[in-house]
């Protein structure tokens, strides 16, 4: 009788790879890197501000829906991963769906994305490590350094394998439900200060449509992440059952936590005509101090930077495996160096390495805060890209015939009404993140520079398409 790993090794063996990574965590680990990876604390501190000031309180419900249109992205995803169980899916579910080439150009766009995203987290990371340290915010050359330093410090976590790196990201995990789901509870069952009625409230001029669709746009930040579990299938145990409960798992936990305390902070402002006005720069500091006193603030601040590193460290993580497996395949410059696994902890590291020098250079736009606005929108929007491409091919995939899923996760009669779905609000979604909008630049952003996240994707598009072309030709 075949053991858990030996069942997990049998399945990639099918797939085409034999196990090289070190199969050494379980549903709850997985399920911390997505969770991490997604991350309550980051992606809603991150957006709040903005998403308050477009439509005012109201702002929660395009949340919610936000929310709603993700989860049916990731019952697709979870029924990819359980029976393609492999290190940086969307490439290989692709490939396997629609073409090498589809799955190249896929597979490429989701690398770059997933670095620009990494390299921003860290970016935002280091004014809160600053805080917590000197209690001053970085500018400039010091904020790159400090998100470069938090860069190496997680690869130095993740060089030493895939459990001790998942042990600090479940650290990560007991700060996350501390700093969202303790603080959210805190404020609204002791310090609510506005009645529940206010949610379905503006407090500003009336929102148009567009401002409305913009708001939407910056809600998809908060509930991109997810896939990281996918992309550790090859060190988890019981991969195709255990990996989809961590996508979905993920997913809901952290939409409700998102929602939780964004409606937490809210109501326990004092002032949330000034939130909305753009008055408070920090409006979730501002609510947990106010309320629970000055003496919370250093506390706060190491919730907050223990969220980002483990959010830092998954990334980093799933961002190599994302390379490793692109390069395992020899869709990359450099691919035999780069599908190369340790001896010792059998983690991908010098596909890491390039991950984290790649994001490092990124960091220097940070130098100019025009600049690295247009790196955030390019990464989120890559995101969604890589989203609607994986849909899209699997809903192809359904329609004609090529693939009825049949890994331990499958929703019979059920997939093709979802993936529908799911390809109708990625569509709209993705169009909607992707649209040039001033609003989401820098104040007195030139044209060229509001439309330069469209114009960084177009280019990466082209160069995937041509590498997949030249590959295509090569193997003729």
């Amino acid at each position: 009788m075949k053991t858990s790993t030996q069942g997990d090794a049998s399945q990639l063996a099918d797939l085409g790879f034999k196990q090289e990574l070190k199969r050494d965590i379980g549903l709850f680990s997985v399920f911390s890197i997505g969770v991490a990876t997604v991350a309550p604390v980051v992606g809603l501190y991150a957006i709040f501000s903005l998403g308050i000031q477009l439509t005012g309180p109201a702002w929660i419900w395009l949340l919610v829906l936000s929310l709603a249109g993700q989860l049916t992205v990731a019952f697709v995803y979870s029924e990819l991963a359980s029976e393609f169980p492999v290190a940086g899916g969307p490439y290989h579910w692709t490939s396997r769906l629609a073409g090498k080439g589809y799955g190249l150009v896929t597979g490429i766009i989701y690398a770059l994305a997933v670095t620009a995203a990494l390299a921003t987290v860290a970016y935002l990371a280091a004014p809160w490590v600053s805080l917590l340290l000197t209690g001053t915010e970085p500018k400039g050359i010091a904020r790159a350094a400090i998100a470069m330093g938090l860069l190496l410090a997680a690869l130095i976590v993740n060089a030493r394998g895939i459990r001790l790196a998942s042990f600090l990201v479940n650290i990560g995990i007991a700060a996350e439900v501390l700093g969202s789901l303790g603080i959210g509870l805190v404020l609204i069952l002791f310090f609510q200060n506005q009645p529940v009625s206010l949610l379905v409230e503006n407090l500003s001029t009336a929102p148009t449509l567009a401002t409305y669709l913009t708001a939407l746009a910056v809600c998809g930040w908060a509930f991109v992440g997810f896939d990281a579990s996918a992309s550790v299938a090859e060190e988890t145990a019981g991969a195709g059952s255990n990996i989809p409960r961590a996508i979905m798992g993920a997913t809901a936990t952290v939409g409700a936590l998102v929602v939780l305390v964004a409606a937490a902070i809210t109501l326990a402002s004092s002032n949330v005509q000034a939130l909305v006005a753009g008055e408070i720069a920090d409006p979730v500091t501002a609510a947990v101090t106010e309320n629970l006193g000055a003496w919370s603030e250093r506390p706060f601040y190491a919730i907050v930077v223990t969220t980002f590193m483990a959010c830092i460290v998954s990334m980093q993580a799933y961002t190599g495996r994302i390379v490793f497996g692109l390069a395992r395949d020899g869709a990359l410059p450099g691919s035999k160096k780069l599908a190369g696994v340790s001896t010792g902890s059998k983690v991908p590291l010098a596909a890491m390495a390039l991950v984290t020098v790649v994001a490092g250079l990124a960091l220097l736009l940070g130098l100019n805060d025009q600049a690295i606005g247009t790196m955030i929108s390019f990464g989120t929007m890559g995101l969604y890209a890589t989203f609607f491409l994986v849909v899209a091919a699997a809903l192809y995939a359904r329609a004609s015939g090529r693939w009825n899923p049949a890994g331990a996760f499958r929703s019979g009669a059920l997939g093709m009404p979802i993936n529908t779905i799911a390809f109708l609000w990625l569509a709209f979604e993705t169009a909607n993140i992707a649209w040039p909008r001033p609003e989401l630049a820098p104040p007195g952003a030139s044209s060229l520079l509001v439309a330069a996240p469209l114009i960084i994707f177009a280019l990466v598009t082209a160069f995937a398409i041509i590498l997949a072309t030249l590959r295509h030709k090569e193997q003729k």
